[in-house]
């Protein structure tokens, strides 16, 4: 049995992975090993989801000096996971989940849907309307080409699952607690200017010559390297408050109200039994972004005092839970 973690075979900088060579596609080897080849390269790591991707390989961190690249970073910027505890457990529950789960697909659009208008949720949470008319406030000053025409789309799918690997689930761990759980991105908005500022990249000079163009880069200092970290934040920002919309939605159909005491939520009855959930804003929300599918982050070493970007192109585990799930595909 292979002892990982291994060189990738075929390249001469610091690479590693978790996998064994053998049983990753070759067409993946060769995408690690063009991407080893980039002058930016600081690092390479591979983890065991390894597979094809466009320019970055699926399962890979990518930790690169003075550059970016924006494929490698991805399309959904931002995206990651949200995980809420609740104080229900599945005794709490009905026995049928149906009711439940058409709730949710009436209120969370899936797929290509998106809301008429926007969320109903902003109607009735303060918070969150602040937060969602601070941001699209600043949706002029965004600096990708030709993306004004893409503003009303994105007010729609504020609140969105989408499609792909996106998932809305109610869990229940090891001792029985019930979890709400979502994965979704920045939705289409992101992906549009993603795609922008890829292809900016595409056309610069420093990249003509790499072994493959989606590999494009920024580099530090550049106004094509502001502008790109500008909008990143902002998509960012975005898929973080499509969560936070989605999730307390999540909890009005589960029956999780706010209270008019700080920082918790009491419940109306969903199911058998007192009905009574509890849940925290401060203590039990957790959110879990992948690295490099938002903010690039700079480190620096003792050593090396180089400024570093880290792609990361995959997913990430949360938790283990029990298959008390409730999907929405």
């Amino acid at each position: 049995m292979t002892e990982l973690p291994v060189p990738v075979p075929g390249t001469t900088s610091d690479t590693l992975m978790w996998a064994d060579p053998t049983t990753v596609e070759p067409e993946a080897l060769d995408q690690l090993r063009a991407i080893s080849r980039l002058p930016w390269l600081a690092k390479l790591r591979v983890m065991p989801d390894v597979h094809l991707g466009k320019g970055a390989t699926v399962g890979s961190v990518i930790a690169m000096r003075d550059a970016v690249s924006p494929a490698a970073v991805g399309v959904d910027i931002g995206c990651g996971m949200v995980a809420a505890r609740t104080n229900l457990t599945v005794d709490d529950l009905p026995d049928s989940l149906h009711a439940i789960r058409s709730r949710l697909e009436e209120l969370v659009p899936v797929g290509w849907k998106s809301h008429t208008g926007t969320a109903p949720v902003l109607s009735r949470d303060e918070q969150l309307k602040g937060r969602f008319t601070t941001l699209f406030d600043r949706f002029g000053q965004l600096r990708a080409p030709h993306i004004d025409d893409r503003e009303t789309r994105a007010l729609s799918q504020s609140g969105t699952l989408g499609g792909g690997n996106h998932f809305l689930e109610l869990q229940a761990d090891d001792t029985g607690t019930v979890w709400l759980m979502l994965h979704s991105g920045s939705r289409n908005i992101g992906k549009e200017l993603a795609d922008r500022h890829i292809t900016e990249a595409k056309g610069l000079d420093h990249n003509l010559d790499l072994p493959d163009r989606d590999l494009a880069v920024f580099l530090a200092g550049t106004p094509e390297m502001d502008d790109y970290l500008h909008d990143l934040y902002w998509a960012q920002e975005y898929a973080r408050l499509n969560r936070d919309i989605m999730m307390r939605t999540f909890k009005g159909v589960i029956g999780l109200t706010p209270s008019g005491r700080s920082g918790g939520c009491v419940s109306r009855p969903v199911a058998r039994g007192s009905g009574q959930g509890d849940w925290s804003d401060h203590d039990e929300q957790q959110e879990a972004s992948h690295p490099g599918a938002g903010r690039p982050q700079a480190r620096a070493g003792r050593q090396d005092a180089r400024r570093r970007q880290r792609h990361r192109r995959g997913v990430s585990r949360a938790r283990s839970v029990r298959a008390d799930v409730l999907p929405v595909a």
